[in-house]
């Protein structure tokens, strides 16, 4: 009879379970099968584990030797499979037995030539899914173990080898459980921008502190030198602290491309990528044979900063369109379509134009109109249209750059962001969001009221300034996060006023 254990699949973001089965005839044709549409790494496994049963004491089966990893329909691609298998191929040939917890242990490692085990990506789905499956154990590598622990309600026995844990499984030394790994407050992060390093550009600063405040998308303009990257790194040192919830989906996101260490199990900082303008659309949305998350999920929660946004090619920018709304990218293939998240800060910096000093007052612009045209048409309406700040940073004068007066600081500016975010959180407990730019037209409604002359005004702003529908949600989006960092539970005139300075003018 076939001796099998359990494993996982890592699909996506999540993990299925996976059955490795073995079973060992004399007839047939000699040889080790692995069926179950695995990829080349899991066809390989067969040499590994041949070789690491023997090495650590071991026999190996003769005879034809038939490894399926059910379910036979279901992909199967990674090297975690390499445990699993050898436990069957352990049990199959008698040399070791689970008794009748078949259904209460999970496998997954990959295996060295000596036996060693080796860290695999995706720990974190895999502790997730025998937490939801209620699966009571998991055996997994030494240097997994502190991401699996982030996981309640379920013992993680780490193992340094296949001899180890074979020994804990006969009872003869068992391996101690690792502890269950508690959120605590990070200490203060340092960063290589600073708010108070920046001079000038005022009216900047604060679009990017309502930006930060409300998770809002941000678009700066500007000749080459006014100060537009060195603003987007910083950026991130006045985004609010992630909560645990927050954490735990970035780390899932990480986990899953092997960007998880042992000695920083969990992602506490919140992401901040910055792509180069060569980046393939695949490297942006997500994707290959065996689709992976891709830039803008590896910036959930985070900022994904896009400089040169306008040398990024036009069919690569246009990707980020249902991102940008939906706040999640699905990824369609032949095999099946996969579902990443993507709730991040969009922040953009540009040129006018090729030379990039078409709005600069003090030197002059040497494109030609063609030129200048179809260097902005590279971004598209609907495109534009989904990002809440357009900015225009100018040159910084020299009386700025020669001041010794130093800044606000990012510290003093992210106390304020955080407060605006604790009070988006204590309005959207109820809800199914976190902060102001994820409300939907319903909550906009019940949380974005205006009174009479609130009214009056957005209606001369969208004669005038020609907004769309689109546009008109996301004005009172950013009206919203402006009236909470002034601590205001009702949206004013003014608040409105600044919003829709951030709108492009109309042609």
């Amino acid at each position: 009879m076939p001796a099998k254990v359990l494993s996982a699949a890592i699909v996506g973001l999540n993990g299925e379970l996976v059955e490795a089965e073995v079973d060992n005839s004399p007839y047939g044709h000699p040889g080790i099968f692995v069926v179950g549409l695995p990829d080349k790494a899991v066809d390989e496994s067969k040499s590994r584990v041949r070789s690491a049963i023997r090495n650590s004491g071991f026999d190996f089966m003769r005879g034809n030797v038939t490894i399926n990893l059910a379910p036979a329909d279901l992909k199967k691609f990674g090297t975690h499979y390499d445990l699993p298998i050898a436990i069957s191929c352990l049990i199959q040939s008698g040399q070791l037995s689970l008794g009748e917890g078949f259904s209460d242990n999970l496998f997954i490692g990959e295996l060295s030539l000596d036996g060693r085990l080796r860290p695999v990506p995706g720990v974190l789905s895999v502790a997730i899914l025998c937490r939801d499956k209620g699966i009571k154990n998991l055996f997994l590598p030494k240097e997994n173990a502190a991401e699996a622990s982030l996981i309640g309600d379920i013992n993680i026995y780490p193992a340094e080898n296949l001899a180890e844990l074979t020994a804990h499984l006969f009872g003869s030394n068992l391996i101690k459980p690792a502890e269950k790994m508690e959120f605590e407050e990070s200490e203060p992060e340092i960063f290589e921008s600073d708010m108070s390093h920046i001079k000038g550009q005022e009216h900047a600063k604060r679009a990017i502190e309502i930006a930060a405040s409300g998770g809002h998308n941000l678009l700066m303009s500007g000749p080459p030198g006014s100060g537009k990257t060195m603003l987007a790194k910083a950026m991130a040192s006045i985004l609010p602290k992630m909560t645990f919830a927050e954490s735990l989906e970035v780390t899932k996101i990480y986990s899953s491309v092997g960007l998880v260490t042992d000695k920083e199990p969990l992602i506490r900082t919140r992401p901040f990528r910055s792509p180069h303008h060569t980046a393939s659309g695949p490297a942006l949305v997500g994707g290959g044979t065996w689709p992976k998350p891709g830039e803008i999920s590896l910036a959930h929660r985070g900022v994904l900063f896009l400089d040169e946004f306008l040398e990024f090619p036009k069919t690569v920018l246009e990707n980020l369109r249902q991102p940008l709304e939906d706040g999640l990218v699905s990824v369609s293939r032949v095999a099946g379509s996969l579902e990443f998240p993507a709730r991040f800060i969009l922040v953009a910096a540009m040129n006018p134009c090729p030379c990039g000093y078409l709005s600069d007052p003090e030197k002059s612009c040497t494109c030609a109109p063609s030129q200048v045209l179809k260097y902005q048409k590279r971004a598209s309406g609907p495109l534009l249209d989904r990002i809440d700040l357009h900015l225009e940073v100018p040159r910084l004068k020299i009386e700025k750059l020669e001041s010794e007066a130093l800044a606000e600081s990012s510290q003093a500016v992210r106390q304020r962001v955080q407060q605006a975010r604790d009070i988006q959180s204590e309005r959207f407990k109820e809800e199914k969001i976190i902060d102001n730019s994820e409300l939907s037209a319903p909550l906009i409604k019940k949380y974005c009221a205006l009174d009479d002359l609130g009214k009056n005004l957005m209606r001369q702003a969208v004669e005038k300034l020609h907004l769309s529908a689109r546009a008109y949600h996301r004005v009172l989006k950013v009206a919203r996060t402006i009236a909470d960092l002034a601590a205001s539970e009702k949206i004013t005139v003014e608040h409105l006023a600044e919003a829709l300075q951030y709108r492009p003018r109309a042609e």
